[in-house]
C-alpha cells in the first residue's frame, strides 16, 4: 500500500492504522525535536498532496480485507491539514467503517475556520501545542513564516467548540527551551482557554532533528505536569507488539552492520513507511542493538 502504514504501536493510540496525506516532510514547522528529521519541502500551500481517490481506495481494501485497528489515523510524515481534500478524506473514511478517526496535526493551519469546519467530523483530534510565547515557538517548532503563535491559540480555542469528538491536547519539551517557568505558565494560561478533554506531556524520546533538542528530566516532567494538569506520555506504557515482525529487525541489524543508514535508507530499502521503522528503530535502540549518531548535518543508525 502506498499510503496507508501499519497498524503501528502507538503510545496515545494503540492499534493505529496511519494514513499518509503529503510527502515526505512537507510541512509548516521545522521542531528541533523531530523524529523524522528536518523538513525538506516547508510550506503552508494546500493541495491534494495525494490523490483522494487513491488513498479512500487503499482505505477500502484494507476494511474489505477484515482489516482492524483502534484508529485510522491521518498523521504520517508531514502535516495533514496542509492536504487540501482532508474534510472529504474525513467523511468517506466515517461512510465505511465505525472504525474512529483520529487527525494529528501541529495546530499551524487551525487559525484558519474552513480548515477548522473541515476537522470537526473527526472522532479524535491530537493537536501539539509546545509553547504559548511566539519567540519559544520560533525556537522549538521552526515556523513558516507569518504563523503567529496567538492565531494557533485562537484557534485551538474555536476548534473545541465545534468539534464532534475528543481533543486531545500534546505539549512536547526540549530541555531548556520551552520547560522554563515563564513558558509553562504561558503554557498553562492556554490549555486553560483551549479547554481540552486531555493534555498529554511528553518530551524527546527518539532521535531527534537537532543534536541538542535533549529531553527533559523525568522529576521536571513531573513537576511541570503537575502545572498544567496533564498526564505523561512515556515509551514504557506500551509494549511493543502490534505488527511487530523479527525478519525486520533482522533486516535492519543486517543493513545497519554492513554500513550506517539514514531512517529514509531504511525505509528504502526495506519498503517501510518511515513511520514504521521509526517503531523498529525505537525497540532497537531501547535493547541497545543499535545506537544514533550525527554526521554531515543528518541522523545516521549503526549497530552498537
Amino acid at each position: 500500500m502506498r499510503y496507508l502504514f501499519g497498524p503501528v504501536p502507538s503510545r496515545r493510540l494503540g492499534s493505529s492504522l496511519g494514513v499518509d496525506l503529503v510527502p515526505y516532510k512537507t510541512c509548516s514547522f521545522d521542531c528541533v525535536y523531530c523524529q523524522l528529521g528536518k523538513t525538506t519541502k516547508k510550506t503552508t500551500k494546500r493541495i491534494e498532496y495525494v490523490p483522494f481517490k487513491e488513498v479512500l481506495s487503499e482505505i477500502e481494501d484494507y476494511i474489505n480485507a477484515g482489516g482492524s485497528c483502534d484508529y485510522i489515523t491521518l498523521s504520517g510524515s508531514g502535516e495533514p491539514t496542509l492536504n487540501s481534500c482532508l474534510g472529504e478524506i474525513i467523511d468517506a473514511i466515517k461512510s465505511l467503517t465505525d472504525i474512529p478517526v483520529a487527525v494529528l496535526t501541529n495546530s499551524s493551519l487551525l487559525g484558519d475556520d474552513v480548515i477548522r469546519r473541515e476537522l470537526a467530523g473527526a472522532d479524535l483530534l491530537v493537536p501539539s501545542l509546545d509553547a504559548a510565547t511566539q519567540g519559544v515557538f520560533e525556537q522549538v517548532n521552526r515556523p513558516c513564516p507569518g504563523i503567529d503563535i496567538e492565531d494557533i491559540i485562537g484557534g485551538l480555542v474555536e476548534m473545541r467548540k465545534i468539534l464532534d469528538g475528543l481533543m486531545w491536547l500534546e505539549v512536547l519539551l526540549v530541555a531548556g527551551v520551552n520547560d522554563k517557568p515563564g513558558e509553562v505558565d504561558a503554557l498553562k494560561d492556554a490549555i486553560e482557554a483551549i479547554k481540552p478533554d486531555r493534555i498529554q506531556l511528553n518530551t524527546v524520546i527518539r532521535p531527534p532533528a537537532e543534536s541538542y533538542a535533549k529531553p527533559v528530566s523525568e522529576e521536571r516532567m513531573g513537576k511541570i505536569a503537575a502545572v498544567l494538569g496533564a498526564e505523561l506520555v512515556q515509551a514504557s506504557n506500551i509494549e511493543f507488539t502490534y505488527s511487530y515482525k523479527r525478519d525486520v529487525e533482522e533486516s535492519i541489524l543486517d543493513l545497519l552492520g554492513r554500513r550506517p543508514c539514514t531512517l529514509g535508507d531504511l525505509s528504502v530499502c526495506l519498503g517501510l513507511h518511515v513511520n514504521e521503522v521509526v517503531k523498529y528503530l525505537q525497540e532497537l535502540m531501547k535493547n541497545k542493538k543499535i545506537e544514533s549518531i550525527s554526521s554531515g548535518g543528518g541522523r545516521y543508525y549503526r549497530r552498537a
